[in-house]
């Protein structure tokens, strides 16, 4: 299993630093990996939200349909995405620093089926993703 775990800070409130994490097509903005991302639920971001996005993984793009399975406003939201390949977890909190906030962001990535052999590669080539998006993140919350 790959993962990737990072703490960002933000001069952004609680509240507004998790409605933007929360709503994950935000993560086309930050994500460098992410070529597209759209809410497809309706209603306010919340348990059992939906979203579609395309990554691109080692130059191939790979579609993830995303829903909320955790969502406990203003400090945790669970993401989760399953495919013949791979299930991801993207667990983000928010946690207030005098006026501005921390956005820790974990992720993880577990292979399946043939992907499965490369795993330590796919581990090794997963933190380079995660710090490219650490970086977007980092522009993103400070702006």
């Amino acid at each position: 299993m790959a993962r990737y775990r990072t703490t960002v800070p933000s001069q952004w409130p609680l509240e507004e630093a998790f409605r933007y994490m929360s709503d994950f097509s935000n993560a086309v903005h930050w994500d460098p990996g992410v070529t597209s991302a759209q809410k497809i639920s309706t209603g306010e971001v919340g348990l059992g939200s939906k979203f579609d996005l395309v990554a691109t993984f080692n130059g191939r793009s790979m579609p993830l349909m995303y829903e909320v399975t955790a969502f406990d406003p203003p400090r945790r939201v669970v993401l989760r995405a399953e495919t013949p390949l791979v299930v991801s977890l993207d667990e983000i909190t928010v946690a207030s620093t005098h006026g501005a906030s921390d956005v820790t962001y974990d992720a993880t990535l577990r292979t399946r089926g043939w992907l499965r052999l490369v795993a330590p590669v796919v581990s090794v080539m997963f933190r380079g993703i995660g710090e490219r998006a650490r970086a977007g993140l980092a522009r993103e919350l400070n702006r």
